[in-house]
């Protein structure tokens, strides 16, 4: 028998509890839960009301810990809309595909004039050749006519909608029934659907917060910590990833956990600790601080391409680059927004740094730092000699950049991101992610601003 997936797809805007009971409803009769939010659509204007990393990280929250469920951010990071035939032709090798569809959609079907047969592109072929998941609410009239060859029904009785959370939200009232613990957090921090901005930073308190708990385990000094902090770890549902250890010790935490959606709060055992906060600090306070500042970051969508030609994409923190890998110097071709901005730049490499990334490599390649909500990201030459003078550029958060090797068989190059080694590349493609975020907690009275005085003014 072949594996039965679940095709699971909306714009979940937000994703709410009804949301969720149907991922768990669909996970007791398929092997597979797929959902897939969808990116801007012509017949829904309102998905891009709020960012889609917004809308990402609501989806991930949401969702996080339905069995045999997972969220496919593709559409929301590639800012683009996926019919339903085409994610059948993505899927389908993976196992038998099930789309899931409301019972209204079928109506008409026996005419072939139903939502299906008309809204939906190749829908009168999906009809016929492919199989449908029939959510039936009670009180629905369906007609067997109407039903597609292929099909399961699967009652389900649901209250609340995406259009309901959002005109209680957009007129100030509280939707929290309506919403998952951790998504109606979310929501409230970053002033979601009220109407305005969404801002990038929000004040408030981890008091009774439970956590996961990631350390060095080289570190002496985090170690030491370990036991008075034990008190607060919840492994099975943390609010919150408490790193011990160095910046080092967090972009590995980063990357191991962004999925997970949960703020990082860091505690400095190392030496600089821009990313984290100063234990004197925090320990002279009781634990969790009350006071703090949530700050949600961008993370950088990197593709990386290798001499065989094969793609690949990964995502990085603080920055990625280019570097030659012989003794010879990079000859490299630097396109922004398929502008050629730089025909042959002869250097050590080229890096680009998100602002939150701005104080490491970037900074000692003589790139002033940025404050870390700065909408803008950094491309940086390293040991330029052509063009003569030019060192960094600041880029602004819709940019997209293309770093071609152009003498990749004489002077190759290897790719990095967050000090990572890719292997070799002939070119590297980056811009500021549209669906990966993190949110980075520092305490209210040392927040990375002041660290950014104190890196410009030398104190």
């Amino acid at each position: 028998m072949p594996r039965r997936i679940a095709l699971f797809g909306g714009s979940f805007n937000p994703p709410g509890l009804h949301h969720r009971l149907i991922a768990e409803l669909l996970a007791k009769h398929f092997d597979e839960v797929l959902v897939v939010p969808c990116g801007p659509r012509p017949d829904k204007p309102d998905v891009t009301n709020v960012p889609s990393v917004c809308r990402a990280a609501l989806c991930d929250m949401t969702f996080d810990g339905v069995a045999n469920t997972s969220v496919d951010l593709f559409d929301l990071e590639q800012d683009t809309f996926t019919r339903n035939h085409a994610l059948q032709d993505r899927y389908e090798s993976r196992g038998e595909i099930w789309h899931v569809v409301g019972a209204d959609w079928l109506t008409g079907g026996a005419e072939g004039k139903s939502a299906i047969h008309t809204g939906w592109e190749n829908g009168s072929e999906l009809w016929m050749r492919s199989h449908f998941a029939v959510l039936t609410r009670p009180g629905h009239q369906l007609n067997e006519a109407d039903l597609p060859p292929n099909h399961v029904l699967l009652p389900v009785e649901l209250d609340g909608s995406s259009t309901q959370i959002r005109q209680l939200l957009l007129h100030g009232n509280e939707a929290a029934h309506l919403l998952t613990a951790r998504a109606n957090r979310y929501i409230s921090r970053y002033g979601l659907y009220r109407g305005n901005i969404p801002a990038s930073y929000s004040r408030g308190s981890l008091a009774e917060w439970r956590a996961h708990i990631q350390s060095d385990p080289l570190n002496a000094r985090a170690q030491a910590w370990l036991p008075d902090l034990k008190q607060w770890r919840n492994e099975q549902d943390p609010d919150f990833i408490l790193t011990l250890g160095g910046d080092g010790t967090m972009l590995r935490a980063i990357r191991e956990h962004w999925r997970n959606r949960l703020p990082f709060f860091g505690v400095n055992a190392g030496t600089l600790g821009f990313l984290m906060n100063a234990p004197e600090a925090v320990f002279e306070n009781p634990f969790p601080p009350d006071e703090v500042i949530f700050r949600q970051l961008p993370l950088l969508y990197v593709e990386i391409e290798t001499a065989e030609g094969e793609l690949h994409h990964v995502y990085a923190f603080n920055d990625a680059w280019v570097e030659r890998a012989t003794s010879q110097s990079a000859w490299l071709e630097v396109e922004v927004n398929h502008v050629r901005r730089l025909p042959r730049l002869v250097s050590d490499g080229v890096l680009v740094s998100t602002a939150a990334g701005s104080t490491a490599y970037a900074r000692s390649m003589g790139s002033a730092p940025l404050l870390a909500d700065t909408p803008a990201w950094l491309l940086v030459g390293s040991n330029v000699q052509e063009p003569v003078h030019w060192k960094s550029a600041l880029l602004s958060t819709d940019s997209h950049v293309a770093v071609k090797n152009l003498s990749p068989e004489k002077r190759p190059i290897n790719a990095y991101v967050d000090g990572i080694d890719q292997g070799r590349a002939v070119a590297m493609r980056a811009r500021l992610s549209k669906a990966a975020t993190v949110e980075l907690v520092f305490l209210a009275s040392h927040d990375m601003a002041e660290k950014i005085a104190g890196i410009q003014f030398m104190n």
